[in-house]
């Protein structure tokens, strides 16, 4: 028996190390694109436009015309759409699209890992977060990484769009890593570790007849457990759009519970939800954190688990280049 699993041990390294030396072989051999042909194909496929595309490189527009018909001509395909009026995507044009970002970001990770060892960190770090990070202190810890790293550019992109879009930035490879909030399984090509959480709670305005429930609350009296979603199922909600985490948890805990809502108000900052609800046009649900400088309104426990959690994603399959990791390594520092 020890004989035979001695066998397929050797068989399998062996198995292991020529699949390896094929694929030294095929990077040996075959032909690759050039690395500025990719980058200007990327920058055209961003912009869709020849025009825009060179002025964000600072070349001429034949030169970035020029380089992606050399590009089109190496992959035997065409890459964009092209008339008077307009650029898009050819089938493969939209497959190579991420590949090519992945290898521009591999080969800036390779710089960045040389110039690391030589100089400390240099290039830029592309961030995204959310309009609100609860515990994460977005502007502290950017603030850090600077000083330690004053040699490189932090590109900070708050997304109002929520996390649905920062999860796709992350995954295609316009962002370096990302702070968001998944209720659920992250998306294809992004990998995701969890930060903090925090519950959600239910805010009314003072004159509401839930409010009572919070002032019965800190009397000690009934409501303690809080308040059921079936008690608000008939109210007016004030949320955000559908994309963003915490509108996920609360859907997510009615679609469970087989309640119906009514979202009337969809807005994309806590001040106007606060504000919507001070003036009695409904209720919402919002981080603890959020509501604790937001006045005018009244907090109150709801029953249901309602958990916000905030995470950070990175691209699934792509290593995050040297100032992603030492960024990392700041905002996982004690976690």
């Amino acid at each position: 028996m020890r004989a035979s699993h001695d066998t397929d041990a050797l068989q399998r390294s062996r198995s292991a190390r020529s699949e390896g030396q094929h694929r030294r072989d095929d990077i040996a051999a075959a032909p690759l694109p050039n690395l500025e042909a990719l980058r200007k194909f990327v920058v055209v496929a961003e912009e869709l436009s020849f025009t825009r595309a060179a002025q964000r490189l600072h070349v001429v527009q034949s030169g970035v015309s020029t380089g992606v018909s050399a590009l089109e001509r190496e992959l035997g395909t065409p890459l964009f759409y092209r008339d008077r009026h307009s650029v898009a995507l050819t089938e493969a044009g939209r497959v190579l699209l991420p590949e090519a970002r992945a290898t521009l970001a591999a080969a800036l990770a390779a710089t960045d890992a040389v110039a690391e060892a030589a100089a400390g960190l240099r290039g830029v770090l592309s961030i995204g977060t959310m309009i609100s990070t609860g515990a994460i202190d977005v502007p502290s810890l950017v603030g850090r990484f600077h000083q330690a790293h004053p040699g490189v550019l932090v590109r900070l992109r708050v997304l109002p769009s929520g996390t649905a879009d920062l999860a796709s930035a992350v995954a295609d490879g316009a962002l370096d890593l990302a702070l968001l909030s998944l209720s659920g399984q992250p998306p294809d090509g992004v990998a995701v570790r969890q930060l903090a959480q925090e519950p959600l709670v239910l805010i009314c305005a003072p004159e509401h007849p839930l409010a009572s429930v919070s002032r019965g609350r800190a009397d000690g009296a009934d409501g303690a457990a809080g308040v059921p979603l079936s008690a608000v199922a008939g109210e007016t909600f004030i949320d955000f759009p559908g994309g963003w985490g915490s509108r996920a948890v609360v859907d997510r805990a009615f679609t469970a519970a087989g309640i119906d809502r009514q979202v009337a108000f969809e807005v994309t900052d806590y001040a106007t939800v606060a504000a919507l609800v001070g003036s009695g046009l409904g209720v919402a649900m919002m981080p603890e954190s959020a509501v604790a400088r937001l006045p005018g309104v009244v907090s109150i426990a709801v029953a249901a688990t309602l958990t916000w959690r905030i995470q950070v994603a990175t691209a699934a399959g792509r290593r995050p280049g040297a100032a992603a990791r030492a960024f990392l390594r700041e905002l996982l520092r004690g976690r």
